[in-house]
């Protein structure tokens, strides 16, 4: 059995979104237009009014599209299309220890967020396999959806009020928790010991809001083993994102450990584009098979440790 240490789950704050409001120029040639000054603050009074209706209405951990039924690969659905193409293009993490990673034994990608993607593709298939990954950053997640490049990413990915207005997520198959993680010989027990001091996160992660919160110094760079890298040269104090990740720093580093409360609540989701409802539901079919089958708890034995806990309780917007 599985000799690695525990993941305590780890959780990250949602990034605030960024609502872009263009007005078209046929508007502004209008003889009656108003100064296009108060066109926009009333578009931007619009937007804000419908940036708080979201927020108050949004469950990130009920927020995805319920199942129709087992999943089934129908005609002319996006899953169809994947299918014809011959493979699925996974957006994935390639130095996550235990979630997503590249094992220099034998140069596959794998891991507790690789089990998920192989298990849809295998749902579209019907055989193993079938696999294109593209390893990417925190930041490349949601362009790369939102482009094509990807069909889903497994990324460790918080689902957010933010990023939901921007991406579909499938319903939460792993919950985690932002805590901190220091070299042994630190003193600080969190976040809360760290003020005025640098702690290191990546770009495009929701972490570094927590860490500005805390009045500590963010540090941002592309991957969390750059992260490693600077705390052991000593130029950050501390790495703070979820503990799914820190955990698998520490496994790398014996001479690091976590500290401090779990601080925020993380459910992570597969991320799909809003044009591929069908393929949400299909996801979320093969999550509740993973969930119902065994092969949940085998995956987070392997990866995360044991004892393995239920699987994260899943609910739906429609």
């Amino acid at each position: 059995m599985n000799t690695r240490p525990r993941l305590v789950k780890r959780n990250a704050v949602a990034l605030a979104a960024v609502l872009a409001v263009a007005i078209s120029a046929g508007c502004a040639a209008r003889p009656d237009a108003r100064p296009a000054v108060t066109a926009t603050a009333r578009l931007s009074a619009h937007s804000a009014v419908a940036a708080a209706a979201v927020a108050a209405t949004c469950n990130p951990e009920a927020a995805s599209l319920a199942p129709l039924g087992p999943a089934q690969v129908t005609a002319g659905s996006f899953m169809a299309k994947i299918r014809a193409r011959g493979f699925l293009i996974a957006g994935v993490d390639q130095s996550t220890y235990h979630f997503g990673y590249l094992n220099p034994l034998d140069g596959q990608i794998e891991g507790f967020d690789i089990d998920m993607i192989k298990a849809v593709a295998k749902a579209i298939f019907g055989s193993p396999g079938h696999v294109v990954y593209k390893a990417i950053s925190d930041a490349q997640r949601i362009p790369d959806i939102l482009n094509g490049t990807v069909d889903i990413v497994a990324h460790t990915m918080t689902i957010t009020c933010a990023r939901l207005q921007q991406v579909e997520f499938s319903s939460v198959y792993f919950q985690a928790h932002q805590r901190v993680l220091v070299l042994k010989n630190s003193t600080a027990n969190g976040l809360a010991d760290l003020s005025g001091q640098k702690v290191c996160a990546t770009s495009g992660s929701d972490s570094a809001t927590l860490i500005t919160h805390y009045h500590a110094i963010p540090v941002t760079v592309p991957y969390w083993t750059d992260c490693l890298v600077l705390m052991q040269q000593g130029q950050v104090a501390a790495i703070s994102t979820d503990d799914s990740i820190l955990a698998g720093l520490e496994a790398q580093d014996p001479f690091t450990k976590l500290v401090g409360p779990e601080l925020t609540q993380e459910p992570y989701g597969l991320a799909i584009s809003k044009q591929h409802s069908d393929f949400v539901r299909f996801v979320n079919a093969v999550l509740v098979k993973e969930r119902t089958d065994g092969a949940w708890a085998a995956s987070y034995a392997r990866w995360v440790g044991t004892p393995v806990p239920a699987p994260p309780t899943v609910g739906y917007a429609s």
